[in-house]
């Protein structure tokens, strides 16, 4: 198992990250709600770009690309197609799904590292896999299987239920 970091730039990124899953679990409760507030938003597009960013300065273990890197390069372009639609285009017609769907990936990518963090971290998890160098095994599939069925599950709802009347 490894060790918790006290680097500055790892504990900062810890810290943004969950700052951005905050306010991106609250937004989307708040598309399930039918609307969409607009500093929370703001606050979890702003965060889960700083959360990509701060990734990638990370120096990792293995060598590049490592997956964190490439979960991190897909969260970017998830985040610049949901800035375009939301900003570009201003959720019109079809840009509001484009939207929703791209921001909620963004979300769940950010939710699919904090679990594999948690596996790998937190000794009562890091336990139920087998050893073996990275995440895996029954728990860890299942625990990773039921967060992206919940993800989309949520983001189907999101996009039926988000209609605003105006962008």
């Amino acid at each position: 198992m490894t060790e918790l970091s006290t680097d500055p730039l790892v504990l900062s990124h810890v810290a943004i990250t969950l700052i951005a899953i905050a306010a991106g679990l609250y937004v989307l409760w708040s598309l399930l709600m039918g609307r969409l507030p607009a500093h929370s938003n703001q606050v979890f597009l702003a965060f889960t770009f700083l959360t990509s960013a701060t990734g990638l300065a990370i120096v990792p273990a293995l060598p590049p690309p490592s997956p964190a890197q490439v979960t991190a390069v897909i969260a970017f372009v998830a985040l610049g197609v949901s800035l375009y639609a939301f900003y570009g285009r201003h959720m019109t017609g079809r840009w509001r799904a484009t939207y929703v769907v791209t921001a909620i990936t963004g979300l769940y990518l950010n939710v699919f590292v904090l679990v594999t963090q948690l596996f790998t971290k937190v000794p009562a998890l890091a336990a139920l896999m087998p050893d073996a160098p990275a995440p895996g095994g029954p728990v860890f599939g299942a625990v990773q299987g039921a967060v992206l069925l919940g993800f989309l599950a949520a983001g189907w709802l999101a996009v039926k239920r988000y209609h605003p009347a105006t962008a």
